[in-house]
């Protein structure tokens, strides 16, 4: 995924339009209804304006999710380090963050689950990047491997806590962190 900072600055206005008529119209109806019709209109571009940036809502809907949870994401890990135990913590934390306060509540169902592969693929990335330069994965293939296993125990256990949040955040946080620190090294 390119990051928005790196993008022409048409293509940001671009997408910031699509997103931000795709926000408007979800806010409205249901996802399913609707159409590249009403994205074009929402957001004054051309229907070919918007097929030349995504190739259907879908993608368009998985890229405002991603650039939406990566902003979020990189707020909350500024500051803490990739290789420790409080970085892991807070990365928890802030998929708790986004999955617990993700709005459209009555739109969770058709898209949770393009917006927990998303947020996955996201903390997949950040964690192969984190075991690499920690030097203690043995391999390319086994840091993989370890930040594939991690980010969807992460994940599943975030978004089955978001339906009820029985327990505080941070209660989560603390019990899932023993689960995944052996995993990633940290124990």
């Amino acid at each position: 995924m390119v990051a928005m900072d790196e993008l022409d600055p048409r293509v940001k206005r671009t997408r910031r339009m699509l997103f931000q008529a795709l926000e408007d119209l979800l806010a409205e109806k249901e996802f399913d209804a609707i159409s590249m019709q009403d994205l074009a209109e929402r957001s004054t571009l051309n229907r070919g304006t918007i097929y030349l940036h995504f190739k259907d809502k879908f993608a368009l809907l998985e890229a405002m999710i991603g650039d939406k949870f990566q902003a979020h994401f990189e707020a909350r890990m500024a500051g803490a380090g990739a290789g420790c135990l409080g970085a892991v913590r807070v990365l928890i934390l802030a998929v708790c963050d986004f999955f617990g306060g993700m709005g459209c509540r009555e739109h969770r169902g058709p898209f949770a689950p393009i917006v927990e592969a998303t947020v996955r693929g996201i903390l997949r990335e950040y964690l192969i990047e984190g075991l690499k330069k920690g030097d203690k994965a043995t391999s390319c293939a086994d840091a993989e491997l370890r930040a594939t296993a991690v980010s969807w125990a992460v994940c599943g256990t975030v978004q089955e806590w978001s339906r009820e949040q029985s327990i505080p955040a941070e209660e989560l946080a603390g019990s899932v962190l023993p689960l995944v620190a052996g995993t990633l090294y940290l124990d």
